[in-house]
Formats: C-alpha cells, sequence, structure tokens
C-alpha cells in the first residue's frame, strides 16, 4: 500500500453571492484553505487583501463574485476575484493610473486597494470585455504573494491585462 502525499500546487474556487456577508465568508475560507496546506505564514495578507477585494466586488456591482485561490509550483499564491462590473480600478488598470492615491486620515474608506500594493509582491488584472466571453462579463483582479518581492510589482503583462 502506497503512502498518499498531498501536491504542492492545488486550487480553490468560491461563488459569492452579492451579498453583505460575502467578504466574512471570502476570509473564512481563505483560512481554512491555508492552516489546512501549512501556509500560515501567508494567511494574515491572504485574508486581508482577499476581503478587501470581495468587499469592493459587492461594493461596486450588483451581482456575483468569485474567489479562486492557486498556489504554484514555486511557492507563491495567487488570488483572483472576479467581479461583473468592466471598470479595472488603480493599482491595477495601466499607467499612469497605476498607484492609488493615498487616502485622507479621516476618511471612512478608500485604503483597501492601496493595502495590495503593500503587502502584495505583485497584481494585475484582465479585463473579459474583450475576450469571446464578452456580454458584460467583468474583469478579474489577482494578486501574488509568498513570492520574491522585487522594485516594480507591476510587469507589462500586468499592464497588458495578462493573467499569468
Amino acid at each position: 500500500m502506497g503512502t498518499v502525499s498531498p501536491s504542492d500546487t492545488w486550487v480553490y474556487a468560491l461563488r459569492l453571492p452579492h451579498d453583505p456577508r460575502a467578504a466574512r465568508v471570502a476570509r473564512m475560507t481563505v483560512r481554512a484553505a491555508l492552516s489546512s496546506h501549512g501556509r500560515q505564514e501567508l494567511l494574515d495578507p491572504v485574508e486581508l487583501l482577499a476581503s478587501e477585494l470581495v468587499t469592493n466586488a459587492y461594493r461596486h456591482t450588483k451581482g456575483p463574485a468569485s474567489l479562486r485561490l492557486t498556489a504554484l509550483a514555486d511557492g507563491r499564491l495567487r488570488v483572483g476575484v472576479w467581479d461583473s462590473h468592466p471598470r479595472i480600478p488603480a493599482p491595477f488598470g495601466e499607467p499612469p493610473w497605476d498607484r492609488v492615491t493615498p487616502s485622507l486620515a479621516e476618511a471612512e474608506g478608500g485604503r483597501g486597494l492601496g493595502l495590495v500594493q503593500e503587502y502584495a509582491d505583485s497584481w494585475g488584472s484582465w479585463s473579459l470585455r474583450d475576450s469571446p466571453l464578452d456580454r458584460g462579463a467583468g474583469k478579474l483582479l489577482w494578486f501574488e504573494v509568498g513570492g520574491r518581492r522585487d522594485a516594480t510589482p507591476l510587469s507589462v503583462a500586468c499592464h497588458q491585462g495578462t493573467y499569468p
């Protein structure tokens, strides 16, 4: 009888309804998946950033969203959040709009996407408007953690809308 060893690569996908509890469900899913795979070192930043993207999907759309967690063979974790709105926000968009301006200290919101700049190793977007699936298919925003952090987290591929 052979021993089964878990793979270093895995994917989890979660469809989220347009519901104010969606961000909480996303955080619980992230916590369960990363804890189960022994990736606690990524838990705090992934939970925070995934929650921010899912919250934005809820606040700025009227439809469902999806969360996808992908463990890559080199130790990186890629998180993607799809929603039905076509607008790609900074820092995910094209230059010169690729940086989020800091929020005022007294502002109640507006810090979430700035956190992506701070804690993700890389990030990008993929517009589904130009895909064969057009029909107002929205966008996919993604970020990666657990990789080598360099001085320029936005690669040319990110700006071209590719999803590595």
